[in-house]
């Protein structure tokens, strides 16, 4: 068994967050995976409170295990969101997109574990001394908006900058991954890609049989032009995306409203031809759909392996 300090911080039989994955990640994923010992989250996306409050409240029917929300900070309901996780005494926050500052005192009081993700040692060293108690390093290789950074060089320059436990995030799908993680100085790993094929992910079928047939160079990025690149699967819509982008004439706020509802087009509805399917690159190591314990057990089971027979790679 890999025990570990997230582990131990967080009361994990696994040391994995489920990622926060709009659209995606709902009560019943999130349930799912901490049925399975890992810790699942909740997206807020850019929703209101009362769904929020309606996603938490239905967790808690499904698991008396630990879960969490996780909070986009550039959605418009992120402070009445923030207020929401604080009044229902959500045990765990992650964070994306955007600084937590503001809110940390808030959750703190509520007895709220607080773990962003971050993009840079400059933004972990700021959250660890504004009270998180973790970091989520997320490499560029991640599904949705991304970074610069990838994981291998990211997660080691965090394991060196801050005290607190720090998760890897971004490509990671299997035990290699998780191995490769931990061997970095990481604590634990965050998985979002992976986690989009199992059998208590609410995604229609197609958008899981896109990610079971993807290939290595099958994702690309757009959107850096307006200061938040996006990654997710080649298709009609990314490549139009990508068009427009390039294309002066066409301003940044057109650019935005051309992007609105992709996502949800592609999670929500199937449309896997002008919707956005968010994923990572680690998407063509997804092979296939499994129950979220199935997932979690084969990813550590690898691992486990892994790591322990160090002497394989010695003379």
């Amino acid at each position: 068994m890999i025990a570990t300090r997230v582990s131990e911080l967080f009361g994990l039989e696994y040391p994995i967050f489920q990622g926060g994955m709009a659209w995606v990640a709902d009560a019943q994923l999130a349930a799912a995976v901490s049925n399975a010992g890992g810790l699942g989250i909740i997206s807020a996306m850019s929703l209101d409170a009362d769904y929020l409050r309606g996603q938490i409240r239905q967790c808690r029917e499904l698991t008396d295990k630990k879960f969490g929300v996780n909070i986009m900070l550039m959605s418009p309901h992120a402070e009445e969101c923030s207020k929401v996780v604080a009044r229902e005494k959500v045990p765990v926050v992650t964070t994306g997109a955007g600084l937590p500052g503001r809110f940390i005192p808030m959750w703190l009081e509520a007895g709220v574990q607080v773990v962003p993700v971050v993009p840079s040692v400059a933004i972990a060293k700021r959250v660890v001394r504004e009270g998180a108690c973790a970091v989520i390093g997320e490499g560029c290789e991640a599904g949705g908006h991304i970074g610069e950074l990838t994981t291998i060089t990211l997660v080691p320059q965090l394991v060196d900058a801050v005290s607190v436990p720090v998760i890897a995030a971004g490509g990671i799908a299997d035990g290699r991954g998780v191995a490769a993680a931990l061997m970095l100085g990481a604590q634990g790993v965050q998985c979002g890609t992976r986690f989009l094929a199992a059998d208590e992910c609410s995604v229609p079928d197609c958008f899981k049989e896109k990610i079971l047939s993807a290939r290595d160079i099958d994702t690309m990025v757009t959107g850096r032009r307006l200061g938040h690149p996006v990654r997710a699967l080649k298709n009609s819509y990314m490549q139009e995306f990508a068009r427009r982008e390039a294309d002066t004439s066409i301003s940044n706020e057109e650019l935005e409203k051309f992007g609105t509802g992709a996502l949800w087009r592609a999670a929500k509805q199937g449309d896997m031809v002008t919707g956005c399917i968010m994923v990572g690159q680690a998407a063509s190591l997804v092979r296939d759909r499994l129950p979220a314990r199935d997932i979690i057990v084969r990813m550590f089971d690898q691992a486990e392996e892994l790591l322990g027979n160090p002497k394989r790679w010695l003379n």
